[in-house]
């Protein structure tokens, strides 16, 4: 097959290519430092290396302009998203466990010292004192704080409705599952990616940015639904396609990509970098789960 590409750009490519996987590589090591200094989080199998080596490369490949300094904040946010997913989805069983976990992150969001007994409170104050130091945090921590309870408030509604089934009621409807899309944490994610390395205009856009970013999580949330459903029914998880079928699931896809294309369109000349960062880490998503998942076996 021929291609357009000359000697040259591919040299540039493989430059570029080289860089993300530094990078990739940087933050995988630093991710490996944070789950040895916080074994009480990540003792559990699933948070093997294969793990941090995705997340590192996740958000390499989102935001390769980025230094390593630049990314290590998301980096670590992600890891605790999945330290706070494990907790909820898997360790947590009384609604007062789950009430517990809320509050200890509430508290630390709002500026409090961890509870000794919070392992999980520990880590995010270690990433709140960082994020802080980036001159617009200061202004905007209660929208930070706003997108840590929607996230919180979305694990909790999803560890209610598990309940619900194992006791033999019913589910949610496809359409209340979507509406917990925050359960993910890449709005969260994402919002904290932007406090800490956003420009003047990002920051003047944010409640666009974030509106698009929203969609763009339920778009991933059913992405990574199709790809994981047969382990999802082995640990007990809800998903898509307990509640509806592929074709219809598929559909839906379609139909919110669009919106989230509809909604970046107005941003392009203002935010053109966190424009590319959403679609890359659409593209990035949609190919990565055509070959694995991020969580190890349990």
């Amino acid at each position: 097959m021929r291609t357009s590409l000359t000697s040259r750009d591919e040299v540039l490519v493989g430059a570029e290519h080289g860089r993300i996987c530094a990078l990739a590589a940087a933050g995988q090591r630093d991710l490996q430092e944070c789950a040895a200094a916080h074994q009480e989080l990540f003792g559990a199998k699933p948070f093997d290396h294969t793990l941090f080596s995705a997340i590192a490369h996740a958000t390499a490949f989102g935001a390769p302009w980025c230094t390593r300094e630049q990314l290590r904040v998301v980096n670590r946010v992600s890891l605790w998203v999945f330290a706070a997913d494990w907790l909820m989805d898997h360790e947590a069983s009384s609604r007062e466990e789950v009430t517990t976990i809320i509050a200890d992150c509430f508290a630390v969001a709002d500026g409090a010292a961890p509870r000794a007994a919070s392992p999980l409170g520990w880590f995010l104050a270690e990433i709140r004192d960082e994020l802080t130091t980036a001159p617009a945090f200061p202004a905007r921590r209660s929208l930070w704080h706003d997108e840590a309870r929607r996230m919180l408030a979305a694990m909790a509604q999803e560890w209610q409705w598990k309940s619900a089934i194992a006791a033999g009621a019913s589910g949610p409807t496809f359409d209340e599952y979507l509406d917990i899309a925050d359960n993910t944490g890449l709005s969260f994610v994402n919002v904290t990616h932007w406090l800490f390395t956003g420009d003047r205009t990002c920051l003047e856009r944010l409640d666009e940015l974030t509106a698009a970013g929203r969609e763009a999580q339920r778009v991933l949330r059913l992405v990574n639904d199709l790809a994981t459903h047969g382990r999802d029914v082995v640990w007990g998880d809800l998903n898509a396609l307990m509640l509806t079928d592929h074709a219809d699931v598929s559909r839906r896809i379609t139909t919110l990509t669009e919106q989230f294309q509809q909604l970046l369109r107005p941003l392009e000349r203002t935010c053109p970098q966190q424009v590319v960062y959403l679609r890359r880490q659409i593209g990035f998503t949609g190919g990565f789960y055509q070959v694995t998942d991020f969580w190890g076996d349990a």
